[in-house]
């Protein structure tokens, strides 16, 4: 197992820590490598024939395959051992961040602006669709104050071992697909002045873009105070000038037309439809005429056939992602068409990474590609 790139606010691991996190991601792999290709084949030699013998047709959809798969003991099985391993990821890291807590808050504190900026803001109403669950049964979920950045610490780390290194060394798989395999891929004479990246929790996806587009102001944003200074911490100990702000990318208070690119990385899965809806529309207000849109996503529903479907529906079924499922049914492209953009584009993009054969190939992302959203706001567009 690999271990994630050291930065001076990273929870650290003694001996017997990291070898209870190697234990989580070796049984994550044995997930996906064993228990996950068994579950197919007992769908694929059992389950499917049977249905397609009484109705002389294979199941049409996830919702066809679900009833059908949780009679099956060995999915009760599956779906056991994996919300374990989801839980005990999250307990893994926690304990060890807990037992360093007074170190590492000295440390995050200390981490007083020099290079970018933390714009906090303790009156801003956090919609209830990011405080009702712990999303990902992460404990406390991405919400906290800016004092309490416990959970920006657990995340940092623990999105790493959740990956076993999928997004590499940094987490920054996302941020630097969309750059090399969309902007510069496409657009290699494209040179934004003012970016934004919308969801940015502790900026893994971020960073990326400061060293893409030196000259460029990098703002990122979020609702999670705690996500933002930890963030923050983490950005200065690197070396990056990013600008952090709290605030909801439904609706923010940057005047219209402030930026020349916008970006999300994952965010969409992460809120509501009506949410989705309101973010493309203050990504129209917010960019300049001739900027640029890019959301970054794993697959919707209608890229897959039915039986993967039904397992990409677990996580929301079984892993506190209510949003996940309503976001795949949705034709994004057509939804920024709705936002008024009329230069819109939906492609996959090879993971930047894996092009590298620097991100874990067996991990979650080893089908090698992401889902690319993007839009361009016409010259002569102006704000509805």
């Amino acid at each position: 197992m690999t271990r994630p790139a050291y930065h001076s606010v990273l929870p650290e691991t003694t001996h017997d820590e990291l070898a209870r996190q190697h234990f989580v991601q070796s049984l994550a792999t044995y997930l996906d490598r064993t228990m996950s290709p068994h579950l197919k084949r007992i769908y694929e030699t059992e389950i499917k024939p049977d249905f397609e013998g009484e109705y002389n047709r294979s199941p049409r959809d996830r919702h066809e395959v679900r009833p059908l798969m949780e009679g099956n003991p060995y999915y009760h099985w599956f779906s056991a051992v994996k919300r374990t391993a989801q839980e005990m990821l999250w307990e893994s890291v926690g304990s060890s961040v807990d037992r360093q807590w007074p170190d590492l808050s000295a440390k995050i504190s200390s981490e007083s602006p020099k290079l970018g900026s933390l714009t906090l803001s303790p009156d801003l109403h956090i919609p209830l669709y990011h405080t009702a669950i712990d999303i990902h049964c992460m404990p406390g979920g991405y919400g906290g104050q800016s004092e309490d950045v416990r959970g920006a610490a657990v995340y940092d780390r623990g999105t790493y071992v959740y990956g076993r290194g999928w997004l590499g060394e940094w987490n920054d798989d996302l941020g630097e697909t969309a750059i090399h395999g969309y902007l510069k891929a496409n657009y290699p004479d494209f040179t934004p002045s003012k970016i934004l990246d919308l969801g940015c929790a502790v900026g893994h996806s971020t960073l990326p873009y400061v060293s893409a587009y030196p000259d460029a102001e990098v703002y990122a944003l979020d609702l999670s105070a705690a996500m933002l200074r930890y963030g923050h911490a983490r950005a200065e100990a690197l070396g990056k000038r990013v600008h952090f702000v709290q605030d909801n990318a439904e609706n923010t208070r940057f005047p219209a037309g402030s930026f020349d690119l916008i970006v999300s990385h994952i965010l969409l899965h992460e809120i509501p439809v009506f949410a989705i809806r309101n973010v493309l529309k203050e990504c129209y207000r917010l960019l300049s005429p001739g900027g640029m849109m890019v959301h970054v996503e794993a697959p919707l529903f209608r890229h897959m056939d039915a039986y993967t479907a039904f397992l990409y529906d677990w996580q929301t079924a079984n892993n506190n992602e209510p949003f996940w499922s309503a976001m795949r049914d949705l034709d994004l492209a057509t939804e920024a068409r709705e936002a008024n953009f009329d230069r819109v584009t939906e492609t996959f993009i090879p993971s930047y990474l894996h092009v590298l054969k620097r991100g874990n190939r067996e991990g979650l992302g080893s089908r090698g590609t992401w889902l690319a959203i993007a839009a361009i706001k016409d010259e002569n567009e102006r704000e509805s």
